[in-house]
C-alpha cells in the first residue's frame, strides 16, 4: 500500500458556507485512513465521494479531467477545488498512476487521438474504434501495472455485469502491487474480498460491512422479490 491517509487542512480561507465545503461528509472530514490495497467510496449521488476522489487525483499531480500526470489537455468543470485543502501521506510516494472519471472519459480517448503514438500503452487501437466498454476494459487491461495508485470514478458506466467480473480480476491481478480507490454504485464491484468500504452517507465518514450497504440491500430486494418491489414503487407513485 502506498497512500496511507488523507487529511483535511482547516484553512482560515476555506468558506464553508460554498462548494464543496457545504457537502456533509466533507464538513466533517479531519482524515481518512487507507487500510487496504483496495477501497471503496459508497455512498448516494452528491455525497462527496468523487470530490475526494478528484482531490486525491489533484494532489498525485494527475490530470483532474482525468489521465495520468503526463495527460495535458482541459474540460470544463474540471478543477479540483478541494485539491488545495488536503494533505497526502504516503509510505512511499508513488507518482505512478491513473485517474478514471467515466464522465470525461470521452475527452480523454480524443485527448489520445491526438498523439497516436500514445496509443500502444491502450492495446494499440483508438478507445473511440471501441464500444465504450471495449474501450475501459482496454484502458484497465493495457495501460495499469504495478507500483501505481489508480483512482477510479464509477467504472462500471460503461461496464456490462460480465466486464465488471473482468475488472475485479485485473484488481486481483495487480492487489499485491498497486493501489485501488473507487468511487462505484455497483454491488458487484462493492463484494471485491477483503476490501475497505468507506460510507460517505454518514458523518464523520467510516468502515461499513458490504451486507450493510444500500447498494447490497436494495439490489437484494429488488432480486429477490422483484413484483412486489415495483408494485410498491408504483403503487407509492399513484397516490
Amino acid at each position: 500500500m502506498f497512500l496511507r491517509s488523507l487529511e483535511v487542512l482547516k484553512k482560515a480561507d476555506i468558506d464553508n458556507n460554498s462548494y464543496p465545503f457545504t457537502i456533509p461528509a466533507i464538513k466533517c472530514l479531519h482524515t481518512l485512513e487507507f487500510e487496504t490495497n483496495v477501497t471503496f467510496f459508497v455512498g448516494e449521488n452528491g455525497s462527496g465521494k468523487s470530490t475526494i476522489l478528484e482531490a486525491i487525483a489533484y494532489q498525485c499531480g494527475f490530470n483532474t479531467a482525468g489521465g495520468s500526470k503526463n495527460n495535458c489537455y482541459e474540460v470544463d468543470a474540471a478543477h479540483s477545488v478541494l485539491g488545495e485543502h488536503i494533505r497526502l501521506s504516503w509510505m512511499p510516494k508513488i507518482t505512478n498512476g491513473f485517474f478514471l472519471r467515466a464522465e470525461t472519459f470521452y475527452h480523454f480517448a480524443s485527448h489520445l487521438d491526438t498523439i497516436p503514438e500514445s496509443l500502444r500503452f491502450y492495446g494499440g487501437r483508438s478507445l473511440h474504434k471501441q464500444s465504450h466498454g471495449e474501450a475501459f476494459l482496454s484502458l484497465f487491461k493495457n495501460r495499469f501495472g504495478k507500483k501505481a495508485i489508480y483512482l477510479l470514478d464509477e467504472p462500471e458506466a460503461a461496464l456490462s455485469p460480465a466486464r465488471q467480473l473482468g475488472l475485479l480480476r485485473i484488481i486481483k491481478d495487480l492487489e499485491k502491487e498497486a493501489q485501488f480507490i473507487i468511487a462505484t454504485h455497483s454491488p458487484i464491484l462493492l463484494g471485491y474480498p477483503n476490501a475497505q468500504l468507506l460510507n460517505f452517507d454518514v458523518q464523520p465518514v467510516s468502515e461499513i460491512r458490504y451486507e450493510e450497504t444500500m447498494h447490497y440491500i436494495i439490489t437484494r430486494q429488488f432480486l429477490e422479490n422483484r413484483k412486489n418491489v415495483l408494485r410498491e414503487l408504483f403503487e407509492e407513485h399513484d397516490e
